[in-house]
């Protein structure tokens, strides 16, 4: 991999994905951006263009295509879990090589679909925290006070390459505890504020009974699946985030769009099965939303 200037494609450029490619292209990295054809017609006219109290406003300029057509340094897997099947048909099994591949999916299970599918490549598991939205083809809305990555290594050279284009990064040594760090939280708040359709701050506050034991379970779970997570921490990170904080999978049961709730709560109620850990008032939570969502259908 280059250290100045890489080749980095990001398969489904929308809030997580365009807020990386646009970061990447203004600091100097050709980036190649994977959609639907609206989308691609979009970024070859006006570029990513971002919102960002972080980051300011600006315009990057990327190239964008309905496939992947050459070799390229790195991909970034930005799609939700329930396009991802999909999404891949744009990415030739065969043409990536060594690159390395950066799924930032939420769930579990999906880095077993991309080693299988993508052999040669260097599939590096990562996870990020942020709220980004897109809000038209191109158009990217960054609303947290933060955008950081993790990954699990060795990875130490390209991460200083993401460092240095202004994203957080924090390079792990154990894949399975890092993951289970990201979804330990990501599941409340997902399963919560798409349930209450309320933001973080009223969940903390006004479901707060329920917020505590659904936290007891996962960070069970997490436990048993060998991660270093506790009830405490957990809540205390809920704590600290801002009040306004809503879920993606709360934006996407707004707009009536399939939801993540396998990969998410989903991926809590196997893991707490296969280790014997009880988890009724998650199960609840998933079971609620998803017949929530079918009312919507």
């Amino acid at each position: 991999m280059s250290t100045t200037r890489m080749t980095v494609a990001v398969l489904g450029p929308g809030g997580v994905g365009g807020l990386v490619g646009a970061l990447l292209a203004r600091a100097g990295h050709r980036v190649v951006c994977l959609a639907g054809e609206r989308t691609v017609a979009a970024l070859r006219q006006d570029g990513l263009r971002v919102e960002s109290k972080r980051y300011g406003q600006f315009t990057a300029v990327v190239e964008a295509d309905t496939e992947l057509r050459e070799p390229v340094d790195a991909v970034f897997v930005t799609v939700k879990q329930t396009a991802l099947a999909e999404a891949l048909d744009r990415v030739p099994a065969d043409g990536l090589g060594t690159a390395v591949l950066v799924p930032l999916l939420n769930g579990l299970d999906h880095l077993a679909v991309l080693r299988e599918r993508f052999p040669s490549a260097r599939v590096v598991a990562g996870t990020i925290r942020v709220e980004a939205t897109r809000t038209a083809p191109g158009r990217i809305a960054h609303t947290s006070p933060f955008a950081d990555l993790e990954l699990a290594g060795p990875a130490d050279d390209f991460a200083e390459l993401l460092r240095q284009a202004g994203l957080g990064v924090t390079v792990r040594e154990d894949e399975s505890a890092m993951l289970w760090d990201k979804l330990a939280f990501l599941a409340p708040f997902a399963l919560l504020t798409t349930r209450h359709q309320a933001d973080v701050g009223a969940v903390r506050d006004r479901h707060r009974p329920e917020l505590l034991t659904v936290l007891d379970e996962i960070a069970a779970v997490a436990r048993a699946a060998g991660a270093p997570v506790t009830a405490q921490g957990l809540l205390s990170f809920f704590d600290r985030v801002p009040d306004t904080m809503r879920s993606s999978m709360q934006r996407d049961a707004d707009a009536g769009r399939p939801l993540e709730l396998d990969a998410i709560g989903g991926a809590v109620l196997r893991a707490g099965a296969a280790h014997g850990i009880a988890t009724p008032a998650t199960a609840r939570l998933v079971a609620e939303v998803a017949q929530s969502a079918q009312r919507v259908d």
